[in-house]
């Protein structure tokens, strides 16, 4: 279930805070309660999925990419995710949670996201691909920012994030291709 009063709680904390700039860090703090759990009594990885999300969502708010996505009649989409996972959340545990956005393509807005331990080790990291869509598809993000009322450029992407975009444009779509019964994979391997 979709963590609702989590999601308001940190609504109104994020109505608080003050503004960002849209490559500043949103930084919040969380509980692993018994609800966020799985069989070994930790964070469970598809719950880290739904706090990234809510870490994204107080982004937008207090960037303000929320009030343009409404006026506009946008909406934000996650177009891909890699997360890697090193030290365990356990149940009742604290943490802090940091989402920023990295910088963007021609068609891409990159967020990264962490889980940070008390004792400062970092938990888990997540890198997101997200689009901005309308009735038509993807909104450029070169659009969004002048939507945002905005004239900057995109910092460069650091090197392991195009290594990632790179390594996303060689994955098979769709996946799960049998080259034995679909004509198309074999197609496309014979065209490599």
């Amino acid at each position: 279930m979709y963590p609702i009063v989590r999601l308001l709680k940190d609504a109104v904390l994020a109505s608080r805070q003050p503004r960002l700039a849209p490559l500043d860090t949103h930084v919040s703090r969380h509980h692993c309660w018994p609800w966020d759990i799985d069989i070994w009594m930790e964070l469970n990885n598809g719950r880290t999925l739904t706090l990234y999300d809510l870490g994204r969502t107080m982004l937008t708010l207090r960037s303000g990419l929320a009030g343009v996505l409404k006026r506009e009649g946008w909406a934000v989409a996650v177009a891909g995710t890699s997360i890697r996972y090193r030290r365990r959340i356990k149940a009742f545990e604290r943490f802090e949670m940091k989402s920023r956005a990295i910088g963007w393509d021609d068609r891409f807005i990159y967020v990264e996201q962490g889980m940070w331990k008390a004792n400062g080790d970092c938990a888990n990291h997540a890198l997101l691909r997200t689009v901005v869509t309308d009735k038509n598809g993807i909104v450029a993000p070169a659009r969004v920012i002048k939507a945002w009322g905005l004239d900057i450029d995109s910092p460069p992407l650091p090197d392991w994030v195009l290594a990632w975009c790179a390594a996303e444009d060689k994955r098979p779509w769709p996946p799960m291709r049998d080259a034995k019964t679909d004509p198309d994979h074999v197609r496309l391997a014979s065209a490599s």
